[in-house]
């Protein structure tokens, strides 16, 4: 995702934070300081403090007093709402990536019909999620850090710590805070099954190990990232227990290379994608040129190139779901080809 992102009106946020301070506190209990990094995931307490009908969820910014079923949910990023459309929920709010971009195209269109879209990731618009009358937000700290109290003043607010690699502790959060536990085991299971499934794909458990992945994405306006382990996709190779290139099986984001460096991406197997226009994002110089060609999963016509928008925006579970269908699909064409 593009982490590039306009800044706010300074009119409208002052506006809205000055609301925020009058409104009373829609039974958030918005902790002084933040948790520990893992603590994040909380629990549901049915005798906790709060009224009848409502559970305690335990979060990065501290405990928030939440209704046992929200049914008006607005969500703040797209692994919130990856996690909401998992779990049944169809959102009155969601931002969006960019102004006037639809919401996350993997996600079944039926699901998405009759949200209204409240800003951008990282900019919402308060007044328009005010005017939603929400009973639950969700968001993250890393996103939304400088909203919290004015969300907090529209209704409880539910923060994760951040995204991307804690997808799963996300996921499990927002079923808390949502109200919805059983339907996120089922979720979880599924997931599960849905992995050993692409890896017998892939020959076994034994066979994915000794065969290296990779993932390139070629990006308008910056370098051709290779995603390193704290990240989704990087999260998805480790759940296949597959194989990873030394150079990007470490700590960290990405590692960043020029067209002249695209010889690092060497993988067994390779997806990539491309944000922007192909030209601009140097995937057209790059692809077309003699060190990518002799890339060894290129040579054994095991490199794909897929949905960006899927598998950057896709942080949840029917995203990753989505995913392994494309591995699997992939790596299955790929054998095809080569036994043919």
């Amino acid at each position: 995702m593009s982490r590039t992102l306009l800044p706010r009106r300074i009119a409208v946020a002052a506006a809205t934070l000055a609301f925020a301070f009058t409104v009373t506190s829609c039974g958030s209990g918005g902790g002084d300081g933040a948790e520990p990094e893992g603590k994040s995931a909380g629990g549901s307490s049915g005798s906790g403090s709060g009224a009848a009908g409502t559970h305690t969820v335990k979060t990065v910014m501290g405990d928030v007093q939440v209704k046992d079923a929200p049914t008006r949910v607005v969500v703040l990023d797209t692994d919130a709402l990856d996690s909401a459309v998992t779990l049944g929920v169809t959102p009155v709010g969601a931002t969006t990536v960019a102004d006037k971009a639809p919401f996350s195209a993997y996600l079944p269109a039926d699901r998405l019909k009759g949200i209204k879209p409240v800003g951008l990731i990282a900019q919402p618009n308060l007044e328009a999620i005010n005017a939603l009358k929400p009973d639950l937000i969700l968001s993250s700290k890393v996103r939304d850090e400088k909203n919290y109290q004015a969300l907090s003043a529209i209704a409880p607010t539910v923060f994760s710590d951040t995204t991307g690699p804690t997808w799963r502790q996300n996921f499990q959060l927002h079923a808390d805070a949502l109200g919805r536990k059983a339907e996120a085991e089922e979720a979880v299971s599924a997931y599960e099954a849905h992995l050993k499934r692409t890896t017998e794909a892939l020959g076994g458990e034994e066979s994915a190990r000794k065969r290296t992945f990779g993932f390139v994405r070629f990006v308008e306006g910056a370098d051709t990232r290779l995603y390193l382990d704290d990240t989704f996709v990087g999260s998805l190779y480790q759940d296949l227990k597959v194989g990873r290139p030394a150079n990007q099986d470490k700590d960290g984001f990405s590692l960043d290379v020029s067209p002249e460096q695209i010889d690092q991406a060497d993988a067994d197997v390779i997806f990539y994608s491309t944000y922007g226009d192909p030209k601009k994002a140097k995937e057209t110089e790059t692809v077309g040129g003699p060190l990518w060609k002799n890339l060894t999963a290129v040579k054994e016509k095991r490199a794909f190139k897929v949905d960006d928008n899927l598998w950057m925006l896709g942080i949840g579970y029917t995203g990753a779901g989505q995913i392994l269908d494309a591995i699997e699909k992939s790596i299955e064409k790929s054998y095809a080809s080569t036994s043919s």
